[in-house]
């Protein structure tokens, strides 16, 4: 059962994240299932998306973690946090999206905004650790490299739909332009 449940959360990752308002009927057939057994899990379109997200910031802040987990290197720890962005792949562009929207306003004491936060908490905090250590210039906000490092693995999700790409090409530009950007 719990495979079924996660197999329509990630239909739903990959549909929603292309049309918000694309019908529960895509999803299930995405999911290979019927639209009333996506119904036996979720009631309706809200609990789908709520739980969509839920698994999207543990599934990223998991990723982020591990890789700050996999090394010393304060530089190193960046770039395989950067790496694991892109391997959280559409998961992380869809979470960005959801939270950028044209109607929504980040507000410090919105929940959403506290969880969104928390996902990247260890990204954040890392980057805030080597501007402190003077690898990163103290002219950028945190704000600014986390929406840089969006816009890059946005970039580099969507250049992973081209064959010609190998993942391992794309994380390497991608890391490369991102730490250019940001003056490492």
């Amino acid at each position: 059962m719990k495979d079924t449940e996660q197999s329509i959360i990630e239909a739903a990752i990959l549909i929603f994240n292309e049309d918000l308002s694309a019908p529960l009927e895509k999803v299930a057939e995405r999911a290979q299932t019927t639209r009333r057994t996506l119904h036996r899990y979720f009631k309706d379109r809200s609990e789908l998306m709520q739980q969509c997200k839920a698994e999207i910031r543990r599934a990223c802040y998991k990723a982020m973690q591990q890789a700050y987990d996999s090394t010393e290197d304060p530089v190193k720890r960046l770039e395989y946090m950067f790496y694991a962005g892109i391997e959280c792949g559409t998961k992380d562009t869809f979470l960005h999206k959801l939270h950028t929207l044209h109607d929504h306003q980040h507000q410090a004491h919105d929940k959403e905004c506290v969880e969104y936060d928390d996902t990247f908490s260890v990204w954040k905090s890392h980057l805030k650790y080597l501007q402190q250590e003077g690898m990163i210039s103290p002219m950028m906000t945190i704000e600014w490299m986390h929406q840089l490092f969006q816009g890059i693995v946005g970039a580099s999700v969507s250049s992973r739909n081209n064959p010609k790409m190998p993942l391992e090409e794309v994380k390497k530009l991608g890391w490369f332009s991102f730490s250019r950007g940001i003056g490492l």
